[in-house]
């Protein structure tokens, strides 16, 4: 059987929010899910601790060739020298992508989840594109809506009705 892949993206220069991040991949990793994200600092790094310090997977994804650029959390890291092209890679490795505050990069890959029909949960309380799209939709695609989560409790909700439907 196929673990569930958790994608959490936000800022890697974002120090706001980091023990949101870090009770996110806390969780991930207490689920038997595995965590993926960009494998760099800020938010990113944080949830990587948190799902390594809870004995979980951690997976990096890195816009470098080098596979040293990576958080020291990280357990599995694929380097990709694609720079920001990475991220369509890290929403198509997720089952859901959970988004935590944000500045452009965070704003693409929710667009690429947005296209290729991932389920978004955004993290409203942390501001960034995950509060300003939160319970939004990009476009006029039915059936679709980037999921409003207004605490961790909904966020932790909020994935384990997702996963439970995957």
């Amino acid at each position: 059987m196929r673990l569930r892949q958790v994608v959490v993206i936000g800022s890697g220069d974002d120090s706001s929010f980091l023990d949101t991040a870090y009770e996110i991949g806390r969780y991930v990793a207490e689920k038997k899910w595995v965590l993926i994200s960009g494998g760099k600092g800020g938010i990113m790094e944080s949830a990587s601790k948190g799902a390594f310090e809870a004995g979980g997977i951690v997976i990096g994804i890195l816009p470098e060739q080098l596979p040293d650029s990576a958080n020291k959390y990280c357990s599995i890291v694929i380097p990709t020298g694609i720079g920001y092209a990475r991220n369509l890679t890290n929403v198509l490795s997720g089952d859901v992508i959970v988004s935590i505050g944000g500045k452009a990069g965070t704003l693409s890959e929710i667009a690429y989840a947005w296209q290729f029909r991932k389920p978004v949960i955004a993290c409203a309380f942390t501001g960034g594109w995950s509060g300003r799209l939160a319970g939004s939709k990009i476009d006029d695609r039915k059936g679709s809506e980037i999921y409003n989560a207004k605490s961790l409790k909904e966020v932790f909700a909020c994935l384990d009705r997702v996963l439970e439907q995957a």
